[in-house]
């Protein structure tokens, strides 16, 4: 499979998944937890709280690594694994254009002084082939 493919591959699973594990460094131990996500090309978006337990072990140590697209048929699923960089973003036009309804269970509306976006931008990329093959690097520029 060429690195077009690959990207395509990438690009399809998060167009279906959106939730996914998201792990963070606790008191120096990793720490999962699950999140919904969102993406432009290959930067990803996922709303929090200001406040959340995250955000401060983010502003510690601003690498991450993600679990997004597993089918939950078992043994061989594809999925992506994502690396990654996040920085807090407080766009409001982005804000009320990544807001659903499903929001409401955490925040106010997208108005909401709590409601922030962490962006995740790609330091690696990797398709897990279902079909038992090696991971795929996904080559950044």
């Amino acid at each position: 499979m060429n690195q077009e493919e690959v990207r395509q591959q990438i690009e399809r699973i998060l167009n279906e998944s959106h939730i996914g594990t998201m792990a963070t460094i606790k008191n120096n131990k990793p720490h999962s937890r699950y999140m919904t996500f969102f993406h432009r090309d290959l930067t990803l978006f996922t709303p929090t709280d200001k406040h959340a337990e995250k955000t401060d072990e983010l502003e510690a140590n601003p690498y991450t690594h993600i679990i997004i697209g597993y089918e939950g048929d078992g043994f061989g699923d594809e999925f992506v694994e994502y690396q990654g960089k996040v920085t807090f973003n407080h766009s409001e036009e982005l804000k009320k254009e990544l807001w659903n309804e499903d929001m409401k269970l955490y925040f106010d509306g997208p108005e909401d002084p709590n409601y922030t976006l962490l962006e995740i931008q790609p330091i690696g990329v990797r398709l897990m082939n279902k079909k038992g093959n090696e991971p795929m690097e996904l080559y950044l520029n």
